[in-house]
């Protein structure tokens, strides 16, 4: 029965890939119902059903009572006793059976499968954002929100079913069987029915705020907590601990305070329910004594609409809760929506071809790129890498290094200019068709937190064991690989390497990297400062590996340590977004400009500070 239940709506089914996301709250959430609309309309019917059976037991209880009040034992039975059996079969096996229905369409069917389907399309929508998004924001803020927008979603469809709409029957239900008794007896439903719908309304309206305002500041924490986390070795190696709880305790304070306001709402909400409600108790419970004292009601007439006042007491509380906890949850969506809807920053043009790589041809064609701040970056720069060419990319920081790379990666698109492969303009293509013919090690190279092999094989998937092997062996990594364990047992190349690699040396990390790379191929190779994380003897090792691996490829290497890139076919240098100089090494020391002071001024391979520069 579960399994049914379960697979009524699959979560993970294909869907229109949307750029640009509804903003609004409600086409948000339509987005996501409608894989689920004939699902929650059979629910809505059932909570509706299940609910007026509840007041009609409420009602049979008072014909109950004036059955036995007016007819004796015997009587009862010969007048009603085919009656009370289909009454009992219906209370022990139709009521059962639709409410089963119900909970298992709510819990098995909606529950299960709805903040699922939400967390997976919000994810595939957040983890197809630019490179540049995720630099803009905490990592943690961002999961937290990926995290809590769907159980509050799920929150609020719940509430809307099992709270809303049954507490809503319910009371219309009781209205209904009130007038039938006497329409006297509506009346004092009616008046606390418009005062408590001001007293939810006034709930609504200012709960939705304080619950936006405590999400907000527990993803503040969120993403204080989780920065400090990341950055464990700074705290530690500064002694900021005191710090980092000074700068935490101010956004739990925060949090605190917003969370002060949202249960002062809830307090007062209480007071005033009870007060209410035990006017609505005493105004139901003596009209209808009253009445029955005049002689126009029934002893069943009493006992049933105190049963039911006493029910709507009850029920009032969860209702009142069920608001605010439904407004709470599309507080939480709203804060959530911030993040998962923003539109994609970089995308392909409709219908984008494929990459077709021919000779490893690159072009920059007058490229500028300033980051949107009009300044810094690259500006007009031109630069061809002929196919097999092997350049080395110097220059200080800021120079526009590291800009260049990712351009070409297109983890942006140029501001001005074009970047061409094999005469294809790179904004006119498949993103990943492009970055799969690039293979790059980058200075600081993290891994993911899974095993070695997994790292590994992230370079091209559908490599065997004896490939990743190789490629860790040219990478000089296969023996270390061997001697690694976890804490969990795990060894060699199953062994989990921690968040961002932390529990392998800076060496060791570059050299994993190098494996992955090395395994996926790519007939472009950029290295980002690919050894600099090495000693002297492990490096002499991987540039040897190096060479092998460029071999036949289009290579791009930045460096600061000169001597890794002397023996490139050119050496361009960057200065303040622009190509200062372009030549061979010999060629670039003979004009004894930029290039050679560089090389006069290292001091172990590594270029001089703009500040010493300036001090010459």
């Amino acid at each position: 029965m579960f399994a049914f239940f379960e697979g009524l709506v699959d979560p993970y089914k294909s869907y229109p890939r949307n750029d640009t996301p509804e903003r609004q709250l409600w086409p948000f959430l339509l987005e996501y119902i409608r894989p689920f609309k004939a699902v929650f309309a059979i629910t809505g019917v059932l909570s509706v059903i299940t609910a007026f059976a509840d007041v009609a037991l409420i009602w049979y209880v008072g014909r109950l009572v004036d059955m036995l009040s007016v007819n004796g034992p015997g009587e009862v039975w010969a007048l009603h006793g085919t009656e009370i059996l289909l009454v009992a079969l219906a209370v022990v096996v139709l009521r059962p059976v639709l409410l089963v229905a119900h909970v298992a369409l709510l819990h098995n069917t909606i529950m299960v499968n709805f903040g699922t389907m939400m967390r997976w399309r919000a994810h595939a929508h957040v983890i197809r954002q630019p490179v540049g998004w995720f630099e803009s924001d905490f990592a943690g803020r961002i999961a937290n929100r990926i995290m809590q927008t769907p159980p509050a979603a799920n929150d609020a469809v719940f509430q809307t079913f099992d709270a809303v709409s049954f507490a809503s029957v319910t009371v219309v239900g009781a209205g209904i069987m009130l007038a039938d008794a006497d329409p006297w007896l509506l009346l004092p439903l009616v008046v606390w029915f418009v005062l408590y719908g001001f007293l939810v309304r006034w709930t609504v309206r200012r709960a939705g705020p304080a619950s936006k305002a405590a999400s907000d500041a527990r993803s503040a924490i969120t993403g204080r907590v989780v920065d400090a986390y990341t950055n464990i070795h700074s705290v530690k190696l500064f002694a900021q601990n005191d710090r980092e709880m000074d700068y935490a305790k101010e956004v739990i304070e925060a949090a605190r305070e917003a969370f002060k306001v949202e249960q002062r709402i809830t307090t007062k909400m209480d007071l005033a329910l009870t007060a209410l409600n035990g006017l609505l108790i005493v105004t139901i419970t003596g009209l209808a004594m009253v009445l029955w004292y005049q002689g126009s009601a029934t002893v069943g007439t009493v006992a049933a609409a105190s049963a039911l006042v006493l029910r709507l007491n009850n029920m009032t509380y969860w209702i009142m809760w069920a608001f605010s906890s439904l407004v709470q949850s599309l507080g939480v969506v709203q804060e959530g929506m911030e993040t998962i809807t923003q539109p994609i920053g970089l995308v392909d043009r409709d219908g984008a071809p494929d990459l077709r790589y021919e000779r490893g041809l690159i072009e920059v064609q007058g490229v500028s790129h300033h980051y949107g701040r009009g300044s810094g970056g690259l500006a007009k720069l031109s630069l061809t890498v002929r196919p097999g060419e092997k350049i080395g990319l110097v220059g200080r920081s800021g120079a526009g290094k590291s800009t260049l790379v990712r351009l070409m990666l297109r983890f942006y698109d140029c501001e001005d200019g074009r970047i061409l492969i094999d005469g294809q303009d790179i904004a006119g293509v498949g993103q990943d068709s492009l970055r799969r013919l690039i293979g790059m090690v980058q200075q600081d190279s993290s891994l993911m937190h899974r095993s070695v092999r997994d790292n590994i094989l992230y370079g091209r998937p559908d490599a065997g064991d004896e490939a990743m092997i190789a490629a860790a062996r040219q990478a000089e990594a296969h023996d270390f690989i061997l001697t690694l364990e976890d804490p969990q047992g795990r060894r060699g190349y199953d062994a989990h390497v921690g968040e961002r690699g932390v529990k392998l040396s800076g060496g060791q990390r570059q050299r994993v990297a190098l494996a992955r790379v090395i395994l996926k191929d790519a007939p472009i190779l950029i290295l980002d400062e690919a050894t600099s994380a090495l000693d002297s003897e492990a490096e002499a090792a991987i540039q040897t590996a190096l060479s092998g691996v460029m071999a036949g490829k289009t290579v791009i290497a930045i460096a600061h340590r000169l001597s890794t890139i002397a023996a490139m076919d050119r050496i361009v240098v960057l200065e303040d977004g622009h190509i200062a100089e372009d030549g061979t090494h010999a060629e670039l020391l003979q004009r004894n400009g930029l290039y050679a002071r560089f090389w006069a001024r290292q001091s172990g391979g590594f270029i001089g500070s703009e500040e010493t520069e300036a001090a010459e």
